[in-house]
Order: C-alpha cells, then structure tokens, then sequence
C-alpha cells in the first residue's frame, strides 16, 4: 500500500512553532495549493490544506519562513478521529516527511524592493 502526497503551495499565515513538555516540536500550517484547471464558473480554485510539521521540520520552517513562502512537501496523509460532547469528529492533515523551500531570501528581498517602490 501506498500512501504519499506531494504539494506545492504558499503558507497562509506565519508558522507557529509549539514544544511540547517531552521536548518534541510541532507546527500546524496550511498551504494554498492552486489547482490546474479552472472550474465550471471559469475560475480557477484554491485548496487549503492543512499539514503538521514534527521537530527539525518544524523549526526550520519556523525560522526561515513567512507567510505566502512558497514550499513543497512530501508526505502522507493522516485521518484521525475522536469524540467531544458526544459528536463523533474526523480531521485529515498532510504529516511531512521531507520539505523544500521554494521561496529564496534574494527573491524575497527583490519582491519587497519592488513593492517600497511603487
């Protein structure tokens, strides 16, 4: 069996970095992932998902991206279920297991100089 994902967005908001008491690091970030075809109302679409980062993952991409970085990750999908009130819940998420920065610090710092420009 085979369970892999592969996706190449931009971070939605800043990533927040959460250290857990036995020391292990956790981020939760969602990315918007354009599709390739436009829908029946001529547009094209944004999916957001949501992907959990664990402990060099996490920090990395805590401390050298922002929001609207652009980024790829591979790796496999998770469904966890549980119960609250009564209400039986049921969430998806991306677990990376490998991550690439696609966004440099040169192109970043081109994007900000055209923008105090104008």
């Amino acid at each position: 069996m085979i369970n892999m994902v592969m996706l190449v967005g931009r971070l939605v908001r800043d990533p927040e970095l959460i250290e857990r008491d036995n020391g292990s690091k956790v981020s939760r970030v969602t990315l918007a992932v354009n599709r390739k075809f436009k829908g029946t109302d001529g547009i094209y679409h944004t999916d957001f998902i949501d992907c959990v980062l664990w402990n060099n993952f996490a920090k990395n991409v805590n401390d050298y991206c922002t929001k609207g970085d652009l980024i790829g990750i591979r790796g496999r999908i998770q469904v966890e279920n549980y119960e609250k009130d009564g209400i039986k819940k049921k969430f998806t998420d991306v677990v990376a297991e490998s991550i690439t920065f696609l966004s440099s610090a040169k192109n970043k710092d081109g994007i900000k100089e055209m923008l105090e420009e104008n």
